[in-house]
């Protein structure tokens, strides 16, 4: 990992580097890839990596060599969303919270001028199941599972409150967000999550050709096509997510993960044991 201080924090990023050893940006030809790669975590994202994810965007728009951003996992998991143990070994000790709405990537790849694709190769939810919803197209693979668990976890996640329903409809949005529900990549093809589903061993393969003839359209007119279709989302209310982060009911859905408990808002007669 390029220019940091002695006690871990980055100075500055070069070259290709993104600020984690968890997150990989390979070059192929005008392709990149971002590959999320962190495997006795399950691929859980540290604020370093929501950061880093965002960074790949950003090294995508700014180099004329590079037409395409795809985004995958490793394994059978894509991303399950940020790591919620307490456990960042990549931690960026002069920014330690980086986890607020301005370090994620959603936005960016919202309105990222050049393509960006998600090859879902397995599970996906909480921020991974919204950098493939906000990608240009999501492939997925046939095991792929999906699920928006944030209020178990005490979160009020105002960017799937405006996703959500945009996406898959109201009814949809508030079954999946209510209740925590776990979606087949066929349900979630269905409903609008993702445009392809294929066998696992062709996610790559297929999220490669579809970003390939992404890039075979004109950018500018692209470029003005996908602002109109995107502005569907309509706005995000940061504010809110900003101000409950890190409140009561956060701390203790998190801690509950923690400790594989449920949270102790739950009634006692509507316990079940572990970890929801």
């Amino acid at each position: 990992m390029g220019g940091g201080t002695a006690d871990g924090g980055p100075v500055g990023l070069e070259g290709d580097d993104l600020g984690t050893p968890y997150l990989r940006f390979e070059r192929d030809g005008a392709l990149a890839w971002c590959v999320v790669d962190r495997p006795d975590s399950r691929n859980a994202l540290t604020s370093a990596m929501y950061f880093g994810v965002r960074r790949a965007v950003d090294l995508v728009n700014r180099d004329p060599e590079l037409a395409a951003l795809i985004i995958t996992g490793t394994g059978d998991v894509f991303i399950p969303g940020g790591e919620l143990r307490g456990r960042e070994p990549d931690r960026w000790l002069d920014f330690p919270d980086l986890l607020g709405m301005d370090s994620t990537p959603f936005e960016a790849i919202r309105r990222s001028p050049k393509p960006v694709v998600s090859a879902v190769n397995g599970l996906a939810q909480g921020g991974g199941l919204l950098i493939a919803m906000l990608s240009d197209v999501a492939v997925a693979g046939e095991s792929a599972t999906v699920r928006a668990p944030e209020l178990f976890r005490g979160i009020a996640d105002t960017g799937y409150a405006a996703y959500l329903p945009a996406q898959i409809g109201i009814a949809r949005a508030r079954d999946m967000l209510l209740t925590g529900r776990v979606v087949t990549a066929r349900e979630a093809e269905s409903w609008g999550m993702f445009t392809r589903v294929v066998p696992d061993e062709r996610v790559r393969a297929e999220a490669e050709a579809v970003a390939v003839q992404i890039c075979r359209t004109a950018p500018q007119a692209r470029l003005h096509v996908k602002r109109i279709v995107n502005d569907g989302y309509g706005a995000v209310d940061r504010m809110t997510f900003d101000a409950l982060l890190y409140n009561a009911e956060m701390r203790e859905g998190t801690r509950a993960f923690a400790e594989r408990r449920e949270p102790e808002w739950v009634p006692p007669q509507f316990r079940e044991g572990g970890r929801l």
